[in-house]
């Protein structure tokens, strides 16, 4: 059993590059074909939940010619006579479900919730959204998942070529239509819909990870309209791709030797006890290469355990889960470790997946952030990664390539996004954030005009619920407008 922050966590966490820079546009929703909101008729669908649908357009250019449907939740405001509004929430991803972010994560949502309706929706092509993206059947995805992305030979190197560019082609096939129209700027457009539909004259949002890049555009789209923006885990929109991937190598890299450290001092990290945790875990993935683990009725690939141990390294509440599974797998047993991965990957018990890993992730990503198209590109990356992490290198050297296959390419430069005329958006940023490293959130600060940055120091990605001198602040901030003093550091 996992508690409800932990939880909380692993919806939160996308593989790998959860940090994104992504491209731009400089016009303003004027300049598009206007459209009519659509309305939500809210029914009950158990405790204090209510589910609905909204109409919104497939392609913003030519509203009239397709619509397509998101599903949104909602909690009413626990003080109607003080109510505010609403607070719309995101958890990231892309591609995360939104619904299921706040079935788990209620409870720490109860401060907001005390005069703010809470609402989310699964961002379109996501979950229950429809038409939801999908590129391969299960047993495909369970064979994607595993593959070994650590290319260190000929042969296993035009396997994954093959693989992803496979993968590329089953999304065009079974999601073709829908593919042009996953951008972020076209997302934030939603929001801007959702926001009317519930009633708010201006948006209250509370954006985590890559949750924060669809708020950033939404500042840039529709300045007027933003009533308060908290943003926890910063994206920043002008770091050239694989420069953001080996921030995050290193970030990954400096929350692994924190968790080491602490196996190497406590005597409750059972890895620690009889040799080097640090070199035992290389060692253990490098034998997993050649001989991975039997689990029932699958086999536990390097590539999953380094899912799994990515996952743990997301929130330090995890590291005891992380401690189990490598003490458990140094002596065979690669159970904990599947679990672990198979939470990351979205993967149910009866072996169906949800669609994050499916097509949702990259539909948007592969939109959003321009790469290099050329291999020999990723080939030259090798010496940085590794030597920013001997463990994490090699696996994420070629972590943007599946997006040079994609079937439908970047619609715009990248570069800043700049804001004109909103009032001041809240930015959280964590000293020692894995996924979305702090010097972004120190850029952003930087690029918002007028914008407040809350830093929390620690390890683990976003802050609103590993700290609560952050959660206070964000709440107060969306609920009374009050911001914290520029400056202000978080230690707990």
């Amino acid at each position: 059993m996992v508690t409800s922050r932990v939880a909380k966590v692993l919806v939160l966490v996308t593989l790998i590059v959860t940090s994104c820079s992504l491209n731009r546009t400089s016009t303003h929703p004027s300049s598009t074909p206007s459209f009519s909101p659509g309305t939500i008729a809210w029914k009950d669908c158990g405790g204090s939940f209510q589910c609905g649908t909204l109409q919104v357009p497939l392609d913003y250019d030519h509203p009239s010619a397709r619509t397509i449907s998101l599903a949104l939740l909602r909690v009413r405001a626990r003080d109607s006579a003080k109510r505010i509004g609403s607070v719309l929430l995101n958890p990231g991803g892309p591609g995360e479900s939104g619904i299921e972010f706040l079935l788990v994560d209620v409870k720490s949502l109860t401060g907001l919730n005390q005069r703010l309706d809470l609402v989310t929706w699964d961002p379109r092509g996501v979950a229950a959204s429809t038409p939801a993206v999908t590129c391969i059947d299960n047993s495909g995805l369970d064979a994607f998942l595993s593959l070994d992305v650590v290319l260190d030979d000929a042969q296993e190197k035009q396997s994954a070529i093959q693989a992803m560019k496979d993968f590329a082609a089953g999304c065009e096939k079974r999601s073709g239509d829908v593919l042009p129209f996953m951008d972020t700027a076209t997302n934030a457009r939603d929001m801007d819909q959702i926001r009317i539909a519930v009633g708010d004259d201006k948006l209250t949002y509370l954006g985590f990870s890559y949750g924060t890049y669809i708020g950033e555009w939404y500042a840039r789209l529709f300045p007027t309209k933003v009533r308060a923006l908290a943003l926890d885990g910063i994206v920043d929109p002008t770091v050239p791709a694989n420069d953001s991937l080996l921030a995050q190598t290193v970030g990954f890299e400096q929350n692994l030797q924190a968790f080491l450290a602490y196996c190497r001092s406590s005597s409750s990290c059972g890895y620690g006890r009889k040799g080097d945790p640090g070199q035992k875990l290389l060692a253990l993935m490098q034998r997993l290469d050649s001989n991975p683990i039997r689990v029932g009725g699958r086999e536990l690939t390097r590539a999953l355990a380094m899912t799994g141990v990515l996952l743990s390294l997301y929130d330090q509440s995890l590291w005891r889960y992380l401690d189990q599974a490598l003490t458990a797998a140094q002596n065979g047993d690669g159970r904990i470790l599947m679990v672990l991965a198979d939470f990351y990957n979205h993967r149910q018990a009866d072996g169906t997946y949800t669609n994050l890993f499916n097509g949702a992730y990259l539909s948007a990503y592969c939109l959003d952030w321009p790469v290099p198209a050329d291999i020999a590109d990723y080939d030259r990356l090798g010496t940085a990664f590794a030597k920013a992490s001997a463990l994490f290198g090699p696996f994420m050297q070629y972590g943007n390539l599946q997006c040079a296959y994609w079937p439908v390419k970047p619609k715009r430069q990248q570069g800043p996004l700049p804001v004109d005329g909103a009032p001041p958006i809240l930015l959280v940023g964590g000293t020692n954030d894995p996924a979305t490293p702090y010097a972004e959130s120190v850029a952003v600060s930087k690029q918002i005009e007028g914008s407040v940055l809350l830093t929390r120091q620690g390890n683990g990605h976003t802050s609103y619920d590993s700290s609560s001198c952050a959660h206070a602040a964000e709440d107060a901030y969306l609920t009374e407008l009050a911001l914290p003093a520029a400056g202000t550091v978080c230690s707990s």
